[in-house]
């Protein structure tokens, strides 16, 4: 289940740079749901704790508009399908792939230079203004390149899925 709505939402990414309510909540429910039907009460609260492990994480995120509010409710999901450790894995995984994606696009794009000057501009930012977003480098721009977080984590998810499976432990 987590492969086809992870693949479906990475595909929504990449067609449309969002991921819809209509599948982000649904997908939390029906994790929930089976987890709770699969092992009980220790399935939901497995469940739970997944979805509030990946929201409070990457709720700071939101807030500095570094991620959009569709990645953050299907990382939420995703946390509720797998549980927290199966969730971590692949929130890890998906942050290393999503870097990976990025330096492609930047070197892609010639704005190398445009890039790390924009991280020195967010790392100044950080230690003068706190946690607040950033009035020009943010998703809120549209001259700001975009990634589509949720192709990310669609490929994580099958990454640690297929690794899982081959060294039997995911």
């Amino acid at each position: 289940m987590a492969l086809a709505f992870v693949g479906w939402a990475g595909w929504m990414d990449w067609r449309s740079r969002r991921i819809r309510n209509w599948l982000t909540l649904p997908g939390l429910v029906v994790g929930v749901g089976l987890n709770a039907l699969m092992g009980g009460w220790q399935g939901a609260r497995a469940a739970l704790l997944g979805a509030a492990l990946m929201l409070l994480l990457l709720l700071p995120l939101v807030w500095l508009r570094a991620l959009g509010a569709g990645d953050w409710k299907l990382m939420g999901a995703l946390g509720a399908i797998l549980g927290p450790k199966q969730a971590l894995t692949v929130l890890v995984a998906s942050i290393f792939l999503g870097g990976l994606m990025a330096i492609v696009q930047v070197v892609r794009q010639r704005r190398l230079g445009a890039t790390v000057a924009n991280i020195g501009r967010l790392v100044q930012g950080f230690f003068i203004f706190g946690l607040r977003a950033h009035p020009v480098i943010n998703l809120d721009n549209p001259q700001m390149a975009r990634l589509p977080f949720g192709v990310a984590v669609a490929g994580a998810t099958l990454l640690c899925y297929a690794a899982g499976y081959a060294l039997g432990s995911f």
